[in-house]
């Protein structure tokens, strides 16, 4: 007997939903960070778990070949398996966000998928939006392809989708906060003006916050601390993978309206079978 096909995966197999970035077309549309794990071990568990061929790198704070006599990510999470998405993390600076980006070009061989993520300050690692922006101008013209962390404004995110970022990454909360989606009229906003995928990105907490994300219309999810901070992060890893699909589904599905105080039963009121009479 055959084993039953996930249906999200059955679904981009098809063509019928599939999420392209850049020009490449992937199944899984829950992208995962690789630190704060406690060792390279369990980040190649969780990955795995996840079902993710999206994952994030700090090349501030990764190995990835930049010290030889350390353990490298690159033996855990091979590139030749996943798709490496290297980000500024940890960079206050337009000019030290395209430097670091440049240096990850160089460790990976040409790699030009990028994250850019300019940070305002320590305490909430709220985006500072102005240096995003110029950091992106420069690394679009430098020829990166360019996924891009911001505030949930929608004229930022817009502006940046006309610099030529391939996706944008509106913030549900703040980095590592687990708050969930804080503001889910501005993520729609961006949603409904969009012609880039639209990724959610910092905040989730649990399976839950990533479904509704899916079921807001969002093109994916991207988390971090989410599982790796987890009591049990594969588990944890299996769970999101699970509400990003299901969100998708229900997505593309379509909910039912929401009616205040609308009793309407579940089950037909005409052709109903009446009890004999004696």
């Amino acid at each position: 007997m055959n084993a039953p096909v996930n249906s999200a995966t059955a679904r981009a197999n098809a063509g019928a939903d599939p999420l392209v970035i850049a020009g490449r077309t992937y199944t899984s549309r829950l992208l995962i960070g690789t630190g704060k794990y406690k060792d390279f071990d369990e980040t190649r568990l969780a990955v795995e778990a996840s079902g993710a061929e999206i994952v994030t790198v700090a090349i501030r704070r990764t190995n990835i070949g930049q010290n030889s006599n350390e353990p490298s990510l690159l033996d855990a999470v091979p590139p030749s398996r996943y798709t490496y998405l290297p980000n500024t993390a940890g960079c206050y600076t337009a000019d030290d966000a395209v430097r670091t980006l440049r240096l990850a070009r160089e460790l990976l061989d040409g790699h030009d998928l990028v994250k850019l993520e300019v940070l305002g300050d320590p305490d909430t690692l709220f985006p500072n939006v102005m240096e995003t922006l110029n950091a992106a101008e420069t690394l679009v013209r430098d020829g990166f392809k360019v996924m891009v962390y911001t505030s949930d404004d929608p004229i930022i995110a817009k502006r940046l989708e006309e610099i030529g970022c391939c996706a944008v990454m509106p913030l549900a909360s703040l980095i590592g906060s687990g708050m969930g989606i804080l503001n889910p009229w501005n993520l729609q906003l961006i949603l409904a003006e969009a012609r880039v995928p639209v990724f959610v990105d910092a905040g989730v907490g649990t399976a839950s916050d990533a479904a509704i994300a899916m079921e807001l219309g969002c093109h994916g999810v991207l988390m971090n601390t989410a599982i790796a901070k987890a009591q049990n992060p594969v588990l944890m890893a299996q769970a999101m993978k699970k509400a990003v699909e299901a969100g998708r589904d229900a997505y593309l599905a379509g909910r039912m309206p929401r009616k205040l105080y609308s009793a309407t039963p579940s089950s037909p009121t005409s052709g109903l079978i009446e009890p004999k009479t004696a």
